[in-house]
């Protein structure tokens, strides 16, 4: 019996390593799951209603590019730009998308274009590129987050 106690004493003291680990500080596991993350992608992409049966991820995200694309051209297409700029055929906006499912677009030139009015081009696309069907923001492990993107607007369709 004397045996089962020595035995029993023995596993008490060599448990307690058991009892005695560290544990990571709150600060340490959030930056550990900071850089797990991959801030470059999302979970979901912004979509549209008419995008939303759709159940692949690159699919929907097509979807989503092409309806906006094709909003943007109708409204762009009554317009004057094309008429004021002919030598300009396609535009490249900058679309961003806030958490509160707002629009803000942006026109992208080159760096050397002295040819175009920017900011008469920009107030024509703000004053016309308004009203867009309800527009679902990107989603990053369940809360709705901003993102951009550019899109290239064809002018015209000839």
């Amino acid at each position: 019996m004397k045996q089962y106690y020595f035995f029993l004493v023995f596993i008490f003291f060599n448990s307690c390593q058991y009892f005695d680990k560290q544990i990571p500080s709150e600060k340490e596991l959030l930056q550990k799951e900071l850089k797990s993350i991959n801030w470059k992608e999302v979970d979901e992409y912004p979509s549209v209603v008419d995008c939303e049966k759709i159940d692949d991820k690159k699919q929907r995200q097509h979807c989503f590019f092409e309806v906006l694309t094709m909003l943007i051209q109708e409204k762009l297409s009554v317009d004057t730009l094309s008429i004021l700029y002919p030598e300009l055929d396609t535009i490249e906006v900058k679309v961003t998308v806030f958490p509160n499912a707002t629009l803000q677009f942006e026109p992208q030139f080159p760096k050397d274009s002295v040819a175009y009015d920017t900011i008469k081009i920009d107030s024509i696309l703000k004053a016309r590129l308004v009203n867009f069907p309800k527009i679902n923001p990107a989603i990053k492990r369940g809360i709705p987050v901003k993102t951009q993107f550019i899109l290239p607007v064809i002018l015209k369709v000839e």
